[in-house]
């Protein structure tokens, strides 16, 4: 058990014949008892402070450990945002370019319509062109014969 000022003050020692100067002795032992308790209170003191730096110190490992963890995760949060972003991105690119397919698509489908139309009015064209000739020289030819037919029929009479 530890040695307490009070245990200093209260001690009494056994006097002798040829012993020491009591008043001295006292005198000395009340320094002693008084330096003692100073001693005695600053190391109560510093306990205490130990123990409430020991509560701080574990409050923030605590909390050090919270933030690591509230770190990690919002490292892992921003990753997979990171990543969906990511994927989004990639989606959005896809989906693009099969539009842009599309359309190309349609546009090329267009160009084959409207050349497959354009042949067909072109035969039309041609058709017309060689029946309207037809039909002209077939007029013309009977223009010329009854063109030479006032002639004969104007020799027979």
């Amino acid at each position: 058990m530890p040695l307490t000022p009070m245990d200093i003050h209260n001690k009494e020692f056994s006097r002798s014949f040829r012993g020491y100067d009591e008043d001295e002795v006292d005198q000395f032992l009340d320094e002693v008892v008084e330096d003692f308790e100073k001693l005695y209170k600053e190391n109560l003191e510093l306990k205490e402070r130990i123990g409430v730096l020991k509560e701080q110190l574990e409050y923030y490992k605590s909390m050090e450990g919270t933030l690591k963890e509230t770190l990690i995760t919002a490292q892992k949060t921003a990753d997979e945002v990171i990543a969906s972003a990511h994927k989004n991105a990639e989606l959005i690119v896809k989906e693009a370019e099969q539009r842009a397919q599309k359309i190309v698509q349609d546009a090329n489908e267009q160009v084959l319509k409207i050349r497959m139309e354009y042949e067909e009015t072109r035969k039309q064209v041609e058709i017309f062109k060689t029946r309207f000739k037809t039909l002209l020289q077939e007029y013309l030819q009977t223009i010329e014969r009854e063109m030479e037919l006032p002639s004969s029929v104007e020799a027979g009479q």
